[in-house]
């Protein structure tokens, strides 16, 4: 039996972050003719989730790409990373879709930083210890990921949230990947990157239209599909590159698009590359998507 899957993008909170960290050795004389900075050297950004949704012979199962940053930080630390809004936006967005947090089955993390996992946490609350958002989902890590989290890096160890790794491990329902996943399923395809941080887990989706790819942080918005391009956050930057041009390629061939979860205005596009080599973005797609596959 062919699966139907629809995929939709689903807007989670923004931020504003310093361009400067975003572009990493990237001149402001030049990126800030990608991406327009604010009075505080800002840049926006979106966090935006990949919702897969499959009919199966025992009904629809939803996969959710990341939850994003939430509203999982008390008000001086949401304003100290740019996160603009007061509530809980893709709880919001998802329940425009018609769908509450118990609706969501399985939930793939790309990694463990807080602008990717975050919003598997309820809302801040003066005094109140977290919960999760999404109470019957099932949780994907890849394992470097899950092991970085528990021991983190003194260069990354602030971008993890030490509440919720033992909460998902509390579930029973968190699978530890490599190659691939129990719970999604063989037809399922996993890529991994460690440039960014070590582990990184991205989501492929076969559609008749080609493959689409959940690029997280190993390509967060059109300006970095530049090869060169890196954000100050990347561990390995160089090795981020490498793996960058190896799925680029790879996608390339087989006709795939690229899903975006940090680009304010652009949530899905191909690939092309100019007679010199040099890869940019095309076909581009603003969010809202929604794509029967």
């Amino acid at each position: 039996m062919t699966t139907t899957r629809t995929v939709s993008a689903v807007a989670g909170n923004s931020q504003r972050l310093d361009g400067g960290a975003m572009f990493g050795n990237v001149p402001r004389a030049l990126w800030s003719r990608w991406i327009s900075p604010d009075e505080q050297h800002r840049i926006p950004l979106a966090c935006r989730a990949m919702l897969i949704e499959e009919q199966r012979p025992e009904g629809v199962r939803r996969v959710l790409c990341e939850a994003g940053i939430g509203l999982c930080f008390d008000p001086e630390t949401r304003a100290r990373y740019g996160v603009l809004e007061d509530r809980h936006v893709l709880l919001d967005r998802l329940a425009a879709l018609g769908l509450a947090p118990a609706d969501i089955d399985v939930i793939v993390l790309s990694h463990l930083h807080f602008d990717h996992a975050g919003g598997l946490l309820s809302a801040w609350q003066p005094g109140v210890e977290p919960t999760l958002a999404f109470p019957d989902a099932a949780y994907v890590v890849g394992q470097a990921a899950w092991e970085r989290a528990l021991h983190p890096h003194a260069r990354d160890r602030a971008s993890f949230i030490p509440a919720l790794q033992p909460l998902l491990a509390a579930t029973g329902r968190l699978e530890i990947v490599n190659d691939h996943s129990e719970t999604l399923g063989t037809d399922w395809r996993l890529h991994h990157s460690d440039g960014h941080t070590p582990g990184l887990t991205l989501v492929e989706v076969a559609s008749a239209a080609g493959p689409i790819v959940f690029a997280g942080d190993l390509v967060p918005g059109r300006a970095w599909v530049h090869l060169p391009v890196t954000m100050g956050y990347d561990r390995y930057p160089e090795l981020l590159i490498d793996e960058k041009l190896a799925l680029f390629e790879d996608l390339f061939a087989r006709a795939g698009r690229l899903f975006f979860t940090h680009d304010s205005e652009c949530a899905l596009a191909r690939l092309t590359k100019d007679a010199r080599g040099r890869w940019t973005a095309c076909e581009e797609q603003a969010a809202p998507v929604r794509l029967g596959l």
